[in-house]
């Protein structure tokens, strides 16, 4: 496919709101006394009263409701589970039509971004200085909440662009990229200071020199990013076997003009396996139905155990994604060429041999040790997790070092990654707070 052909195949499936539409869908509201919607949202979005507010037309009222308890709306309103959240809570929900709460987010906040009428005030930065290592969901959360309270904020990023799993993680069809950038922007503009290519455990940049230059306290935002193989399956490690973050990462790349075609690991008309049942799973089956693979999905459990969002799952069937329910691959045999030529599939009814051009893991990802093994005193779980404590809350077991999202609670969606990062942004705070009360106490008795 050309650049041109893989561009319209990667366009934005739902199409955003005009304002007619928006404020429409906005008087349909009910207001009710006890908005469950609000209940349904993991970071307590003030959802009626943002609402309200676009129903009367005053979208810049509506965008400062929403930025009192988010970052990221414009990707949260794109990428969130929905229906599991606050339009799933929806009071008309009952009759099948509750409010489109996650596009009518993204309209308000895309309007914000084109109109740029509501910027924050930038608040003096006199109340400590923080580092946060990662700019995905996590770290950006993190950093936004510091910075608008008065905190000296820098951000490392070990990768060239912004934005962690939000940049390469996500297909474009689901999650512009000049969203991403756009979100990136605000928070940039609250403050906060962005330093890339720079990898916090390697070169002799460590948490102990980030220290030394001066820091308060540390957030570790760096998610889950080694993916979990399958090298006890015979032929795992043959030619065509790939993880499927590996797919998303070069479409991404390639749709972003950084990388060539040739890169890009499907060709037209390849048969292509995916194994797992999650988001992950989903974005690469559909990534792979836009280039011309004939794809199938391997589960090993049920469509009813399946924790992708249920929406991704009727949009993949509707594409011409296909599914083998319960099915487990048990080996990988060699075709031409040291390749993959076919998979040996286990099911219910037995096992039986499935020619298969490429397979792409989605089961699962882990932390990488990078930090923690340059790191004093942090500790970890028997997987790698984070152990962080409860007061403050979010400090790992290293005095002033804290974490949160992915890294300590398992792979989890961006909104849930954001509600975790937000309670450690207070548990930061109180914490920077009472180191410097305790040194004020000690040089006035000296």
């Amino acid at each position: 496919m050309t650049q041109q052909e893989t561009n319209e195949a990667f366009k934005v499936v739902h199409q955003s709101f005009s304002t007619r539409e928006a404020i429409d869908e906005a008087k349909r509201c009910l207001h009710c006394k006890v908005p469950l919607c609000r209940k349904g949202c993991p970071i307590n979005n003030n959802i009626p009263e943002f609402i309200h507010q676009l129903s009367k037309g005053n979208i810049g009222d509506a965008m400062a409701i929403i930025n009192e308890t988010s970052d990221l709306p414009a990707i949260c309103g794109r990428v969130c589970p929905h229906e599991k959240q606050c339009q799933g809570s929806c009071i008309l929900n009952k009759k099948g039509n509750p409010i489109q709460i996650g596009r009518l987010e993204s309209f308000i906040a895309d309007f914000d971004t084109k109109m740029q009428f509501n910027r924050e005030r930038i608040v003096q930065k006199s109340r400590g200085k923080i580092a946060v290592i990662g700019s995905g969901p996590a770290g950006l959360t993190v950093a936004g909440n510091l910075a608008r309270k008065g905190f000296s904020v820098t951000i490392y990023e070990g990768q060239k662009d912004l934005g962690g799993v939000l940049m390469f993680g996500i297909p474009e069809y689901r999650l512009p990229k000049t969203v991403v950038r756009a979100e990136i922007e605000k928070i940039e503009e609250l403050g906060v200071n962005f330093i890339t290519n720079t990898m916090v455990g390697e070169n002799g940049l460590t948490v102990d020199s980030l220290f030394t230059q001066g820091f308060d306290a540390i957030f570790m935002g760096t998610g889950t990013s080694v993916p979990i193989d399958m090298n006890d399956v015979k032929g795992a490690r043959l030619r065509g076997v790939n993880q499927a973050t590996y797919l998303l990462h070069q479409v991404n790349a390639f749709n972003e003009g950084a990388i060539s075609a040739r890169n890009v690991p499907i060709k037209a008309g390849e048969r292509v396996g995916v194994i797992g049942g999650g988001n992950v799973a989903m974005d690469a089956a559909r990534t792979a139905i836009r280039l011309g693979a004939d794809v199938t999905i391997i589960y090993r459990r049920t469509d009813a155990e399946m924790p992708a969002i249920r929406a991704e799952y009727e949009e993949a069937m509707k594409e011409g994604v296909k599914f083998w329910w319960k099915s487990t691959a048990t080996e990988f045999i060699e075709g031409r060429r040291g390749r993959l030529g076919s998979v040996r599939i286990h099911s219910e009814e037995g096992d039986r041999i499935e020619p298969f051009d490429r397979i792409f893991l989605a089961i699962g990802s882990r932390p990488s040790s990078r930090i923690v093994t340059t790191t004093d005193g942090i500790e970890t779980d028997e997987k790698g997790y984070v152990k962080i404590v409860e007061r403050p809350y979010g400090m790992t077991t290293r005095r002033g070092v804290f974490a949160g999202g992915d890294v300590v609670h398992r792979p989890q969606t961006v909104v849930l990654a954001m509600k975790a990062a937000q309670e450690v942004a207070l548990g930061i705070e109180e914490y920077v707070n009472a180191v410097k009360l305790l040194e004020e106490i000690e040089q006035g008795s000296k």
